[in-house]
């Protein structure tokens, strides 16, 4: 791939460096500052890492990816959990002059497969184990598998590994690269500098691309809607491997000097605790965050009063929690609305009322413009619901390897301006400029923030041998917003598949565990359409009133 080639959308910021830049700068700058602070499951004191040491071990690892042939504009993937390692590889990555491709850590074989297959990644970094699962293992037989895949590195639990540690130093050998030799791989602002990969509704996932530019406008655009700065403790519980994580937890914390504090795996007491214990200002989830969090904190009460900002999306956010944030954890509830292909578009501002959070999904932040149409373009009047059209600095400049699924995705400005991306979902103008979500044309389920694709979970059920049809859709959850449902028409009507049975296929299918159906409905046909397309409208509408 030639990065060159890509660039930011040309309404969008410039700057002359990028996120990597402002990291090793406030290293030099503040190098006993506080950077990165990690707390692991089931170890009692946080692993911190200043940013004198964090830009030392980053060009540790950007030597030792060089070492391993990683050229510029190479893919280096990473399927690691929130913590040090997550940022100094990624880091590392960038320093080298390579595209970074992170992965989440429920992806299994078969996503993995075909996401490491499409970048060509060269280089694969995974922990040995997490949460139980054995990626060493994994990733390994991965590499076995894909040509393109030259090296598996499984990174241990010290700092004095081969792959962070001294003998990546260039003072331990005369051939080792220097400084300069990384400072030349700089990747330029308008270069491609990630891949992130979301699910898709046809079947197969999108690898977003982004440039430095619009990294750093996506971030910009959250940090100066809430005025954000260096003195911000910024607490991120989501895996850093989305997009919500990347920017927020990752790029916009780190590029403004400020301290960011990962907890690897999510639990309302243990962040309450950690919000605390670090002094957090801000940290931002799905919709069921902000529940764990109030309920811990009516658990058992602790001073918290450092909080200012709980940034919720992902899912509607219910009325009650907006007060009851207010009043448990004495922040304000901020709703925000954004795509992997561009970052927070809209955010609800706490000026403007605490009642808002819950109704609105909020108004552009700076850059991000926001248009309502109808089926042949036109703007739609305030409260009319249609199309969902975006455009701004943090616009992705494409799908990786896929223009023409980008392309598809593009209406043309109707005064001959750029054109706009189209979102797939539907929403309604507000009085106030804002929008609200109503719905989504896109099959998708979002079950505490992580996109489940329903025709990707259909593909691998359709090879149960019980299964002769099957669709999966959402169905409320007051938790996690929505769960899976598998509705199924049986091969065989006597002997229907149980749930039990579809989640064992699903796993030696290798399908992530979050994308399993949670619920099971055998019927003996579907509502369909006269083309004999199946309405999963009516399907919803049907479980909602337990009448399958």
């Amino acid at each position: 791939m030639d990065p060159a080639s890509f660039d930011a959308n040309v309404n969008g910021v410039r700057r002359d460096r990028t996120y990597v830049d402002d990291v090793l700068a406030t290293a030099a700058r503040q190098p006993d500052k506080a950077a990165v602070v990690s707390y692991v499951t089931g170890r009692a004191a946080p692993e911190v890492l200043t940013y004198g040491e964090l830009a030392v071990l980053v060009d540790r690892g950007a030597r030792a990816l060089v070492d391993l042939g990683v050229r510029h504009g190479d893919v280096v993937a990473l399927q690691l959990p929130n913590g040090w390692r997550f940022v100094v590889a990624a880091l590392a990555a960038a320093r080298a002059g390579a595209v970074v491709n992170p992965l989440v850590p429920i992806l299994r074989q078969r996503e993995l497969r075909f996401i490491l297959d499409r970048t060509r990644a060269r280089v694969f970094l995974v922990p040995e184990l997490f949460r139980g699962h054995d990626h060493g293992s994994m990733a390994r037989e991965l590499g076995a598998e894909l040509a393109s895949l030259e090296h598996v590195v499984v990174l241990g639990d010290g700092p004095d590994e081969p792959f962070f540690g001294p003998a990546a130093d260039p003072s331990s050998s005369p051939d080792a690269v220097t400084d300069a030799e990384l400072d030349a791989r700089r990747l330029e602002p308008a270069e491609v500098a990630e891949v992130q990969f979301t699910s898709g509704t046809t079947g197969e996932p999108k690898g977003v691309i982004h440039t430095g530019h619009t990294l750093w406008a996506a971030a910009e655009t959250l940090r100066q809607g809430l005025d954000l700065g260096a003195s911000d403790v910024v607490l991120m519980s989501s895996t850093l491997a989305h997009q919500t994580g990347y920017l927020y937890g990752f790029v916009m914390p780190l590029a403004w000097g400020m301290t960011a504090v990962y907890q690897d795996v999510w639990n309302g007491e243990e962040g309450v605790r950690i919000m605390a214990e670090q002094g957090v200002t801000f940290t931002m989830g799905a919709t069921p965050f902000v529940m764990d969090a109030v309920a811990a904190q009516r658990r058992e009460r602790r001073d918290v009063t450092t909080l200012r900002f709980f940034v919720c999306g992902g899912a509607p956010v219910p009325p009650h929690l907006v007060p009851a944030c207010r009043e448990e954890l004495g922040a304000d509830l901020v709703a925000v609305w954004g795509m992997t292909e561009n970052g927070a578009v809209t955010l609800t501002r706490p000026a403007d009322g605490p009642d808002l959070a819950a109704d609105s999904d909020g108004i552009p932040t700076p850059w991000n413009q926001v248009r309502v149409v109808d089926g042949g373009g036109d703007d739609l009047p305030v409260g009319e619901p249609g199309r969902l059209l975006v455009r701004g600095a943090s616009q992705t400049p494409g799908y990786f390897g896929r223009p023409d699924l980008y392309e598809a995705c593009l209406t043309a400005d109707p005064d001959g301006g750029d054109p706009w991306f189209d979102t797939g979902d539907l929403a309604r103008m507000r009085d106030d400029g804002g929008i609200r979500i109503v719905g989504r044309l896109k099959d998708l389920i979002i079950r505490g923030g992580e996109n489940v694709p329903a025709v990707e979970v259909e593909g691998v059920l359709y090879l149960h041998p019980k299964v002769r049809e099957c669709a999966v859709v959402g169905v409320p959850d007051d938790r996690l917003g929505e769960r899976a449902c598998a509705v199924v028409i049986a091969t065989d009507a006597a002997d229907p598949p149980t749930l039990a049975e579809l989640a064992e296929h699903c796993r030696v299918e290798g399908m992530a565990r979050q994308f399993w159906p949670e619920r099971v409905e055998v019927v003996d046909d579907f509502p369909r359409t006269p083309s004999g397309k199946v309405q999963k409208f009516r399907l919803r509408e049907l479980l909602d009133s337990a009448s399958v």
